[in-house]
């Protein structure tokens, strides 16, 4: 089959577009399912330059075309990653054949996988990072994390919801969004960002959406109540929840915008990893701190259940084959887009 391979840390020369990857065969419990749609994220080039080593210090973006040479191994879930990898944590598509134990009558479904793999022994991992996924023709995963869909979307606009869109709706759970309450997005033109906007005001909450100016228009176009600048100045106590994927020198002012009791929930860092904390900000104005990045049980399963039912919609942006891979990366780099970018096997 066709494939990705990722084969080490790096620029674009450690992605490998192969024609000779053997098609991986479903063991027990597992399904093979035929790829329509592959979405790009930051998870994905992250990996590549190995920024999840704890030895980078530096924003996404100051190795995003060439890697960091200090990077020491460590994947998202923090295990040592190994190579080669076929990456993709996003996956639209169809089962074609299953492993033991799994009904031949899923055969034909149209699913979507779910990105976070829990284990049996409570480890979870993930789709693209700890087993191969979605840049390719085929990829097996667990059928119980193959989610039958029924839908209209095309392969490419269901292959923007997985990783994106579970991960907003994952920070808005864990940190309880809810009607009428005030809610700030960073990033909001992104993926994470732009999931986050739809979602929270399906949850009935006024949301605040931090963005580049040549992308208001776009960001208010999804539901946001108020779009700002990203560098603008926020007012003090003025937010139930901020919803992070930014972090870096912008930290001490979103806890600084929370309400008494505010919560704050990340699950990225694309401006830096190190942030400043003033300890007595968090405490005496009685805040929570949420870091999310494996799904609450159920999560994903709502989020199926909104795509169906037509309640978010998806954005795509730009769909390149399979084989053009480093362009996709290349324009997701530039985060000029607003939506999503999505590779066709």
């Amino acid at each position: 089959m066709r494939a990705v391979e990722l084969v080490g840390f790096g620029g674009f020369e450690q992605l490998r577009y192969r024609v000779d990857t053997p098609v991986p065969c479903p063991q027990a419990g597992e399904v093979l399912i035929a790829i329509g749609g592959a979405g790009v994220n930051n998870t994905d080039i992250n990996t590549r330059i190995g920024w999840y080593s704890k030895s980078v210090r530096s924003a996404t973006s100051a190795g995003g075309n060439g890697g960091f040479e200090e990077a020491e191994g460590e994947g998202w879930s923090g295990a040592q990653f190994t190579f080669p990898r076929i990456q993709g944590i996003d996956a639209a598509g169809r089962i074609v054949a299953v492993g033991e134990g799994v009904s031949a009558a899923r055969i034909g479904e149209r699913v979507l996988v779910e990105p976070a793999l829990r284990r049996d022994d409570g480890r979870t991992d993930f789709f693209g990072s700890e087993c191969d996924g979605a840049f390719a023709e085929f990829a097996v995963a667990p059928a119980a994390h193959s989610y039958r869909i029924e839908s209209t979307l095309s392969d490419a606009e269901l292959a923007s919801f997985p990783c994106a869109y579970s991960t907003a709706e994952n920070l808005l759970h864990r940190s309880g969004v809810g009607t009428g309450e005030r809610v700030l997005v960073t990033g909001a033109s992104g993926g994470v960002g732009s999931a986050a906007v739809q979602l929270a005001k399906r949850r009935g909450a006024h949301v605040t959406a931090l963005a580049g100016t040549s992308k208001h228009a776009a960001v208010q176009a999804i539901g946001a109540d108020v779009v700002l600048d990203r560098y603008a100045p926020l007012a003090e106590n003025d937010f139930d929840v901020v919803i992070d994927v930014v972090g870096g020198q912008s930290f001490p002012e979103l806890l600084r915008a929370l309400r008494s009791r505010g919560r704050y929930a990340t699950s990225g860092a694309i401006s830096g990893p190190l942030v400043e904390l003033d300890l007595r900000t968090l405490y005496l104005k009685d805040q929570t701190l949420y870091g999310c990045t494996a799904l609450d049980p159920g999560v994903f399963a709502d989020l199926v259940g909104y795509i169906e039912r037509g309640e978010i919609r998806p954005l795509v942006c730009e769909t390149f084959p399979l084989e053009w891979i480093e362009a996709a990366q290349r324009l997701f780099l530039e985060k000029r887009h607003v939506g999503k970018i999505v590779l066709i096997p």
